[in-house]
């Protein structure tokens, strides 16, 4: 059935298919339908963050930017949802056409901006949607706030958000929002880590409650540097580190249409860069921080691999548009298969 879905949303501009299947989710989601339609994965519960999984395998965030489809998207099997990346004013990205498919390569080019309605807005709908489940919410900082004042988006929106997020994801790494990678070395590293680990404090206090806080990372780092990140996750006393995001790099996708777009490249090229910063981070880590990990799963024994290198989680996006819901059951089923699975 997706896949008749898919062939026709795929004749549509991929930011139309993208909007028009949004759409459609939601509605399920309304009229109670698309719990019928999908097979629920098996219970493979785990705990992470000090929060309570049905299964491991989540939706990344960027699919429901503004929280517009939390509860259609939920009966869809997932473990948990991530919606944004959200900021603290609405814009409206980068100009139209921004996403691209490569269908040849199973993947996406995309260079959206972090186009959104803003966190108030974002905030009404989760109050709406009324989930239940396991809900992270992905800030961001507004293209036009100077990379120095970065902090100041991050900790408006870490305020906002606190109280509706099981856990709140720091994009420090979409390569669309200009300087913005450049937050994820060094000084400013430390600097906007030290600042979110101090106003997290002051919410503890303030609800009652302690908000895992998760940092998304690109996949275009030396080895070198995501030691250092790793390190410096550890000592600011982040929760747990997301990896990856989409890569600048154009590997296995040179000479399809659209492999020169600007913009992050997502999907089945980036999986084993996407895999080896999971190995990386896991040595550096030492288990003292769980990884999340993303990029590249377009089927069932990707989301088992990842996990093999190191992951407590795996989330999906590219693969759920190309695969449909069937992804998320195969993906559960293929890690309660694997060897850390059965432990």
């Amino acid at each position: 059935m997706y896949n008749l879905a898919r062939e026709l949303l795929f004749k549509l501009s991929p930011e139309t298919s993208h909007e028009l299947a949004l759409d459609l989710i939601g509605a399920g989601g309304r009229l109670g339908l698309n719990g019928l339609m999908v097979r629920n994965p098996s219970s493979l519960p785990v705990q992470v963050m000090g929060l309570d999984f049905p299964n491991p395998v989540g939706l990344a965030a960027g699919l429901d930017k503004n929280g517009e489809a939390i509860n259609g998207l939920s009966q869809l099997g997932f473990g948990f949802i991530e919606i944004g990346t959200v900021t603290p004013r609405a814009q409206p990205g980068n100009p139209k056409p921004r996403i691209f498919r490569l269908p040849e390569a199973d993947a996406l080019i995309n260079r959206m901006g972090f186009n959104n309605q803003g966190v108030d807005a974002l905030l009404a709908r989760v109050d709406a949607a009324q989930f239940n489940g396991v809900l992270g919410i992905n800030i961001g900082k507004n293209f036009d706030t100077p990379v120095e004042r970065a902090v100041d988006d991050y900790l408006l929106c870490l305020e906002k958000v606190y109280s509706r997020a099981s856990y709140v994801t720091v994009n420090v790494s979409s390569p669309n929002t200009p300087g913005l990678r450049s937050l994820q070395f060094g000084d400013s590293l430390r600097a906007l880590l030290d600042s979110l680990r101090l106003r997290r404090e002051n919410l503890q206090a303030l609800y009652g409650k302690r908000v895992p806080l998760a940092i998304k990372i690109a996949p275009d780092m030396s080895d070198e540097e995501i030691a250092l990140v790793a390190q410096a996750l550890v000592e600011t006393g982040m929760d747990a580190v997301i990896a990856t995001n989409t890569t600048l790099g154009r590997d296995g996708v040179a000479g399809l249409a659209h492999a020169d777009e600007a913009g992050g490249l997502s999907g089945a090229p980036v999986r084993e860069k996407s895999t080896h910063t999971v190995k990386v981070l896991a040595e550096a880590l030492g288990g003292r921080l769980p990884i999340i990990a993303a990029g590249g799963i377009l089927e069932g024994r990707h989301a088992a691999q990842k996990i093999e290198a190191g992951a407590s989680l795996v989330q999906i996006y590219t693969g759920f548009i190309y695969r449909g819901p069937a992804l998320i059951r195969e993906a559960v089923d293929a890690i309660a298969g694997s060897t850390i699975g059965r432990r």
